[in-house]
């Protein structure tokens, strides 16, 4: 029995409430970064809902080693979070490499989210809970792909572009 059945005694309903928590985490640092995105911030809204999710992924993968160890009463020295630490700090280094910082511009903050939400991924199919990877992935999915809807635009011009080049004609300049 894993520590989500001892909340609610049908399997299916343990579902739904990963599936809350991971929508909840999701929706309300969305909100956060909303706001980001309408400061113009370098990380808005797909960097703040991928990182929230990958910690409440990570949060649950805890919860779920945590029971799995104490009720196998193996070895009293077990301590299984920290595969977590362990794979948390070496994918938000990875990540942190993959943000660059220009004049006035940085450029990565969503693919370093993305990766340490895979690293969550990597977590929770590696400790077989399936249905939570699957539902975590598909949200983040969702996030990456749908989030352009509400994300605001930057101003673009509409239509055709028209140039206009002035050349300087050296006859005329020759006979003045």
């Amino acid at each position: 029995m894993t520590s989500l059945e001892l909340l609610h005694s049908t399997g299916i309903l343990a579902h739904l409430e990963v599936g809350f928590r991971l929508v909840l985490a999701a929706a309300l640092a969305g909100l956060l970064g909303w706001d980001r995105e309408e400061q113009s911030r370098p990380a808005g809204l797909r960097t703040y809902m991928l990182v929230a999710l990958a910690a409440a992924v990570f949060t649950v993968i805890t919860f779920e080693i945590y029971e799995t160890v104490r009720q196998s009463q193996t070895e009293a020295n077990a301590d299984p979070i920290r595969i977590i630490e362990a794979v948390t700090a070496g994918v938000a280094f990875l990540a942190a490499g993959v943000i660059i910082q220009g004049r006035n511009t940085v450029r990565g903050l969503t693919t370093g989210a993305g990766m340490w939400m895979a690293g969550a991924l990597g977590v929770a199919a590696g400790t077989g809970n399936y249905v939570l990877a699957v539902i975590a992935a598909l949200l983040a999915f969702g996030v990456l792909k749908l989030a352009h809807f509400v994300q605001p635009q930057p101003d673009t011009p509409r239509g055709p572009t028209l140039i206009i080049e002035t050349v300087e004609d050296e006859d005329r300049e020759q006979r003045t």
